[in-house]
């Protein structure tokens, strides 16, 4: 009996919300009858910098950083990618975050368990963070001349420790702030 009249008070409920339903202010029109003074273009020169980040270094200039002879980029997006090859194989992460603070930066790296070390790089302040766990990888993040922060990180694709695993994110982050030079 307790089952009927709880599934009967439910299914009043539905018809109460069905019958009050929504209401949306405005005139319906049909698919394609909408205002046609639109053009439905997009002013794209208020997004002149859109994807500018994925094309601050060359892909000539991320491969020999690295000690590749190529770089494939794989995605642009809010952060850039690619995959370097040659006579080592590696994969290269670059972000930019416009809005970024280096000390927030620093603070999320250490609270994810990374090793970080202050380094200068280009006359700038910056960091190296590192995974203890996955010691090959290594990060440097470091001001945007602009505003907020770059960073730059190499995974190589083998089971070796660099020597340095910081000489190469290091080498992106000062070609990135020398202006490529």
């Amino acid at each position: 009996m307790r089952r009927r009249v709880i599934a009967l008070l439910g299914a009043v409920l539905v018809v109460l919300g069905v019958a009050t339903g929504c209401t949306v202010d405005g005139t319906p029109v049909a698919v394609g009858a909408a205002d046609d003074q639109q053009s439905g273009n997009v002013d794209t020169d208020q997004f002149d910098n859109l994807l500018l980040e994925c094309s601050v270094l060359s892909p000539n200039q991320i491969a020999e950083a690295v000690g590749g002879t190529i770089a494939r980029g794989t995605f642009n997006g809010a952060i850039c990618r690619w995959i370097v090859e040659g006579s080592i194989t590696a994969g290269v992460t670059f972000n930019w975050f416009e809005w970024g603070d280096p000390n927030v930066e620093k603070d999320t790296a250490k609270e994810l368990g990374y090793e970080t070390e202050n380094i200068k790089v280009a006359s700038q302040a910056a960091f190296t963070q590192r995974d203890p766990n996955r010691p090959a990888i290594c990060g440097v993040t470091a001001r945007a001349p602009s505003r907020g922060v770059y960073t730059w990180w190499v995974e190589p694709r083998t089971s070796a420790v660099p020597a340095d695993p910081c000489a190469a994110p290091i080498k992106l982050m000062e070609l990135l702030l020398t202006g490529g030079q």
